[in-house]
């Protein structure tokens, strides 16, 4: 705004009112979206926080799970002990988007997507190795939730910044710019009518005295 330099008419300054119409509803508009997208981002936490919770719960059961079968066969005959099969795909969520940023929703349906397929039999099979191998299983869906959650809080952060760097732009910036030009055109106007008064009322001065 102050790079160009105005002409004080009156055009112009209609010209800076319309503009800074358009950017008011703009400052509106990003305004919502911050206050929309900040919304989202409390309830994604919200969700993650309670994810979180169940994560430590279930790593929790696992290490002690762990332990037990370590007592039961050792390091080396548990390292050997057969795994359960991944499952086949690790597609999880369904999407939807929020003013633009692309959210992925968990579900139950989603969460069976990453039960484990059959599992290989043990040769030295015990029910401390059977808990132990379960109790990790149970924490795939989980760690899939949060990796889920985790790039909506990235994607919902990056753009609240952008949106919230633009409107403190218009707000602390573009508009009091905007504000301040349309003042001086005002008062330049203002001297313009002053001085064509003068003149007025000079040139109609010696034809009165005749």
């Amino acid at each position: 705004m102050t790079d160009r330099e105005i002409i004080p008419t009156q055009s112009a300054f209609l010209e800076l009112k319309a503009e800074r119409v358009g950017m008011r509803e703009g400052y509106r508009f990003l305004d919502e979206k911050r206050l929309i997208l900040a919304a989202e981002i409390l309830a994604q936490l919200k969700e993650y926080e309670q994810t979180m919770a169940s994560w430590r719960e279930g790593q929790a059961d696992a290490r002690a799970a762990l332990r037990a079968a370590l007592g039961r066969h050792g390091l080396d005959e548990l390292s050997v002990y057969p795994p359960l099969a991944p499952p086949e795909s690790a597609r999880a969520g369904t999407m939807r988007s929020v003013l633009g940023v692309r959210i992925e929703d968990w579900s139950a349906k989603t969460a069976d997507a990453f039960e484990p397929l059959p599992r290989k039999p043990a040769v030295n099979q015990s029910p401390e190795a059977e808990q132990c191998r379960t109790a990790f299983a149970r924490l795939l869906p989980i760690a899939a939730r949060l990796a889920c959650l985790t790039g909506n809080l990235q994607r919902l952060r990056v753009e609240y910044v952008r949106t919230a760097r633009r409107a403190r732009a218009l707000e602390d910036v573009l508009l009091p710019e905007i504000d301040d030009s349309l003042r001086a055109i005002d008062t330049a106007l203002e001297e313009l009518e002053r001085e064509e008064a003068v003149r007025v009322r000079r040139a109609a001065g010696p034809s009165q005295a005749q």
